[in-house]
This record gives structure tokens, C-alpha cells and sequence, in this order.
């Protein structure tokens, strides 16, 4: 398969016409710093997400290494904690796989720390095409020659469930979701018999602080302008690649 999820990590390793990408999507550096102007204070997570996501570089050895948008967290111009951190991780991809970044909702005011460095490249907010496979955050409808990919990998969402056992307990998770592809709302939207692909999968948040859409939750609203309408026969899956079902009855 073009999408291979690896066991216990928000991460995959896609095959783009003969090249293998690491794919993460919803890094949201400096997200200590927004939650703290909530009023939630938590001590910065930075070098852990840093370690996590090198760790990943040295053991898979991909060829690229691609960001599903919003690589930092703040909407408008990111300050110092979300600056040095953005710099930090693509120093240290950078120095070690090309990097293509998706352009995010939360990406817009650090572009100018993403253009000073020679080895990372970032794509348009509808999207971007590698071989057979389309990258697009999630925020915005994607182009359509992305939507003609045999796969789409999808971001922004962050989607979560919400698991409970016999006696009242409750956690949340992070989850993959996976199916196939309805093109009505593209053929509404674009007012055209769009081509899509065979596969849509949407990734998981890479920062377990991010939140996200807790997909199994009657009246829980999607943050995508597209699902869940585009997801046809959508599965569940957990990080450790425990398939859980159609998400909506989990």
C-alpha cells in the first residue's frame, strides 16, 4: 500500500513514484505558548517533539521528509518560543532529508522562516502532487490535479476517539482514519465531474497536545470543508494499528 502507518507512531512512509517520504502532519511548534495566553500553563515540549521526530528520520532513512501543515502553531506572526522551535526542527530535517511543507491554516506567518533555508520547500495551501500520491492539510479544498492522485493524505483534522470500559472509564486517543473517496462534495464545490482518488487517508496530529475532532462523538463537527462527506466507508484505526471500525460507531 502507498500509505504504510509505523506501529506506535503518528507517522507514515509513503511511497511517491519510486521515492519513500516520512509523512507527519500537525507538528504545531510553540503550542505551549498558545495554550499559556488560554490560561493553561504546561512546561514546553519542544525537545521531546525534536527528539520524536529525528528519531524517526534516523530509523525509517527516508528520502524526504513531508509536514502536512501547520509545522507551528500560531495564526499570524509566531513569537520567539514558536520561532526557535520551527527553526530548530528544520535545522535538524534539513540537515538531513529534503523537506516539503503543505501549507497549513497556522503556517502563514512563519513563511519567511521557512524560505531561509535551501533544502525546504513549501507548497501551495491547496496542495501538493508527488508521483501517485496528493498532500494536502485540509483547510481548504485541494486542487484538482491533487484530488487526481490514486491517494490523498489528509491533515488538520486531528482525529481522536473516545473510548470508555465497563465500569464509566475514559481516555481519548489519536487514530488514522482510512476509505475510500465520495466525490460528490468536489463535483458541488467545483461544479465539475472531478477525478478522485482511490484511497483517502487522514493522519493523525504529530503533537499529542494539539487536541482534535473527536470523530465517534454524535454532534462533533468536522473541521474540513470536505468531510466527513468526502470519506466514504471511513475506518478507524489506533497508533499501534488496531483496527477499530467504521468510525462513527466506535
Amino acid at each position: 500500500m502507498a500509505v504504510e502507518p509505523i506501529p506506535g507512531e503518528p507517522a507514515a512512509l509513503v511511497d511517491c513514484d519510486g521515492d519513500r517520504a516520512l509523512v507527519v502532519a500537525d507538528y504545531h511548534a510553540g503550542i505551549e505558548a498558545g495554550l499559556r495566553r488560554e490560561g493553561v500553563e504546561l512546561d514546553s515540549d519542544a525537545d521531546g517533539r525534536l527528539a520524536a521526530l529525528t528519531a524517526l528520520l534516523d530509523r525509517t532513512g527516508p528520502d524526504r521528509l513531508v509536514v502536512l501543515g501547520d509545522l507551528g502553531h500560531a495564526i499570524g506572526q509566531p513569537g520567539r518560543d514558536e520561532r526557535e522551535e520551527i527553526e530548530s526542527v528544520l535545522a535538524a530535517a534539513a540537515e538531513r532529508v529534503p523537506v516539503t511543507l503543505v501549507r497549513g491554516n497556522h503556517d502563514s506567518g512563519a513563511e519567511s522562516l521557512f524560505e531561509d533555508h535551501e533544502r525546504v520547500s513549501v507548497g501551495a495551501g491547496r496542495g501538493v502532487r508527488l508521483g501517485d500520491v496528493g498532500f494536502a492539510h485540509g483547510h481548504t479544498w485541494p486542487d484538482r490535479a491533487v484530488l487526481a492522485a490514486d491517494v490523498l493524505c489528509l491533515g488538520h483534522e486531528h482525529p481522536v476517539v473516545r473510548l470508555e470500559d465497563e465500569v464509566g472509564g475514559r481516555r481519548v486517543e489519536r487514530v488514522w482514519l482510512r476509505g475510500g473517496v465520495d466525490p460528490a462534495p468536489f463535483r458541488t464545490h467545483y461544479d465539475a465531474d472531478v477525478a478522485v482518488p482511490g484511497e483517502l487517508v487522514v493522519f493523525p496530529a504529530f503533537n499529542d497536545r494539539s487536541g482534535g475532532t473527536w470523530v465517534n462523538v454524535h454532534g462533533r463537527e468536522f473541521l474540513s470543508p470536505f468531510l466527513p462527506g468526502a470519506l466514504r466507508d471511513g475506518q478507524a484505526y489506533l497508533l499501534d494499528g488496531t483496527h477499530l471500525g467504521a468510525y462513527e460507531q466506535v
